[in-house]
Order: structure tokens, then C-alpha cells, then sequence
């Protein structure tokens, strides 16, 4: 398959379809944390640099998620725009689709979410309530669950690496979407 894993710096979705044997490209506009092939630049030029099989979309959730609510009034602006972008890549022409992103205003300004996963489900025990957007795809099943569960991105202190901290995507969640939608 190609797969293109959008908004993604840290590597973790793409070696987890690399490591199953597929053609798979990252891409962000930040540099990858991770040797590997990666794309620095919009999603939105990548997009058509080929005919992609599967589509996983991590969009920036600074202006979409809940849990900045209190500061919602002062960026109408960036939540417009944050919004358009969620629904240019949840149009994109592509078969098999997974938006992932926080509880957000996704719900509720463009639809709810097909599912809602945690990563004590995938074998790491915390909590990071994780919302999956599906197209063409099923629901992850849960592969490992285990007891554990504490906020640890929640009560991580601020710090300037605490929204990549936040950002990442757990591994047992990354290998979970490879081994049951890398068909």
C-alpha cells in the first residue's frame, strides 16, 4: 500500500507501517525526529504527488481541542481556519482514511467522531482520550489491555517540548493501525 501519514514529525505511525512492508511517506512541517522517509512541507502539495492508498491525518489540534476552551473567543479566526484544513483532508481523494485528534470542536462543527480509543487499550497504561475519524476503514480493535491508567501527558509540566510531548502518537496504538488497517 501507499501511505501517506500527514502532520507527523515524530516517525511513529510511519515505522510502524514500514516495519509491516508498505510504501509509506511522513510528512509535517517540521523536520522527522526519526530517520526516515519523510517529507518536510504542506500536506496539502504531497497530496498529489501520488495516488495514495491510505490516508493518517494527525492535524494540529492548538485550536480544535476542548481542552483550550477557555481561549476559544479569541481564536475564531485560527478555528476556521483549523477547521478547513480538517475538511480538506477528510475530503481528500483517497479510499481509506483516519483523522485522528483529541476531543475537539471536530465534533461538533463537522461530525463525531467513528471512535474513541485510549492507549491503556494498546498496551501503555495512561489516559489520552484519542478521537479516530474513519473513511473506507474499521474501528481499531483494542490489542493489549492493561491497568495503569494515569494522565501522564495531562500533568506533564509546561515546558517548550510539551505540546510535541502531547502530540505523539503512542506506539501500541501506531502498531495496532498497522497490523489491522495495513491490508
Amino acid at each position: 500500500m501507499k501511505i501517506l501519514v500527514a502532520c507527523e514529525f515524530s516517525g511513529i505511525v510511519r515505522d510502524a507501517f514500514l516495519a509491516k512492508g508498505h510504501h509509506v511517506i511522513s510528512c509535517d512541517l517540521l523536520d522527522t525526529e526519526k530517520p526516515g522517509p519523510h517529507i518536510k512541507g504542506d500536506v496539502k502539495r504531497i497530496l498529489s504527488l501520488f495516488k495514495w492508498d491510505l490516508l493518517i491525518a494527525h492535524p494540529p489540534c492548538t485550536h480544535l481541542a476542548v481542552s483550550g476552551a477557555r481561549w476559544f473567543e479569541n481564536k475564531i479566526k485560527e478555528q476556521i481556519d483549523a477547521l478547513k484544513f480538517v475538511q480538506f483532508l477528510l475530503d481528500a481523494p483517497i479510499d481509506k482514511i483516519a483523522l485522528e485528534n483529541p476531543v475537539s470542536i471536530i465534533s461538533s462543527k463537522i461530525r463525531k467522531p467513528d471512535q474513541i480509543i485510549q492507549p491503556w487499550q494498546f498496551g501503555c497504561g495512561e489516559t489520552k482520550k484519542t478521537c479516530l475519524w474513519l473513511k473506507g476503514l474499521p474501528k481499531l480493535k483494542p490489542t493489549d489491555v492493561v491497568c495503569g491508567r494515569m494522565p501522564r501527558i495531562h500533568m506533564e509540566s509546561p515546558s517548550p517540548e510539551r505540546w510535541k510531548n502531547r502530540s505523539r502518537t503512542y506506539e501500541g496504538i501506531a502498531k495496532a493501525m498497522a497490523e489491522q488497517w495495513g491490508n
